[in-house]
C-alpha cells in the first residue's frame, strides 16, 4: 500500500484530499506547518509529496528542494497562484506536477496514480533472471554460456557446452552416441560418433572429481550416454 504525505495549512483541503485518497487505498499522513512538513518528508518513508507552494514558514518550493536532495520520490505541487513563474520553478526545483486550486479532488487521486504507476516503471528492476541449472555443485549458466563447479569457473568450447547442457536439460535419458552427434552437430553420423566420446571424454575432465566415476556422465555400455541426478 502506498504512503503519501501531504503538507498544506489549509486543514480543510488536506483533510478532504486524505479522505479521496484514503478511498482509494492510499495511506495518508497530513503536516500543516513547512517545518513539521519538511521533517517529515525527510525521515518518513514516503512513496509520493504533495505540497501545497504557500506554507507558514518553509514554503513549498524549499521543501521540494530539499526533498529532491536526497530522494527521487514523486512531488505534486498544489497552490491557489496561476502564475507560470511559480509553475515553472517549482518543476525547475525537481517536481513532478504542478496543480492549481481548486481542483477536484477525484483529478488529484488520478494524477497521484499516474505518478506512482511511472515511478514505478521507472525504478523496477529490469535485470531478467539468467537461465541456470545447477545440479550438486555444477552450475551451467545458459544464458551467458558457463559453466561452474563448486564456484570455480571451467572454460567450455561451444559444443562441448552444448552437449552438456543438452545431457543436462534432459536427466536420467539414456543417448546413443549417433542421437547426440544429431542433436548437437546437427547432422547424421557418418563414422563420426568418435567426435562425442571425445567430447564426453573434455568435458569429464573439467566437471568430474573422478573421471573413472563419474558422478554427473555416465556411460551406459553397449549404448551410450546419461545423465545422472
Amino acid at each position: 500500500m502506498s504512503k503519501i504525505l501531504i503538507v498544506d495549512d489549509e486543514e480543510a483541503i488536506a483533510d478532504l484530499e486524505k479522505d479521496y485518497l484514503e478511498l482509494s487505498g492510499f495511506t495518508v499522513d497530513i503536516e500543516n506547518t513547512g517545518e513539521s512538513g519538511l521533517r517529515k518528508a525527510l525521515s518518513g518513508e514516503f512513496d509520493l509529496f504533495i505540497l501545497d507552494l504557500m506554507l507558514p514558514g518553509i514554503d513549498g518550493f524549499e521543501i521540494c528542494k530539499k526533498i529532491r536532495e536526497i530522494k527521487n520520490t514523486p512531488i505534486i505541487m498544489v497552490s491557489a497562484k496561476k502564475d507560470d513563474i511559480d509553475k515553472i520553478r517549482g518543476l525547475g526545483l525537481g517536481a513532478d506536477d504542478y496543480m492549481t486550486k481548486p481542483f477536484s479532488p477525484s483529478e488529484l487521486v488520478a494524477r497521484v496514480k499516474a505518478h506512482l504507476s511511472r515511478y514505478e516503471r521507472l525504478t523496477a528492476p529490469n535485470v531478467q533472471q539468467n537461465d541456470v541449472i545447477e545440479i550438486r555443485g555444477l552450475k551451467i549458466d545458459k544464458t551467458a554460456r558457463r559453466v561452474y563447479v563448486n564456484d570455480e569457473e571451467k572454460t567450455f568450447t561451444t559444443k562441448e557446452f552444448d552437449l552438456l547442457t543438452f545431457l543436462a536439460q534432459n536427466p536420467n535419458h539414456v543417448y546413443s552416441k549417433a542421437e547426440l552427434f544429431n542433436k548437437i552437430w546437427d547432422m547424421e553420423s557418418i563414422g563420426d560418433i568418435a567426435t562425442v566420446t571425445v567430447h564426453i571424454k573434455k568435458i569429464r575432465e573439467k566437471i568430474e572429481f573422478d573421471t573413472s566415476n563419474p558422478q554427473y556422465i555416465e556411460t551406459i555400455w553397449g549404448v551410450g550416454y546419461r545423465f545422472k541426478v
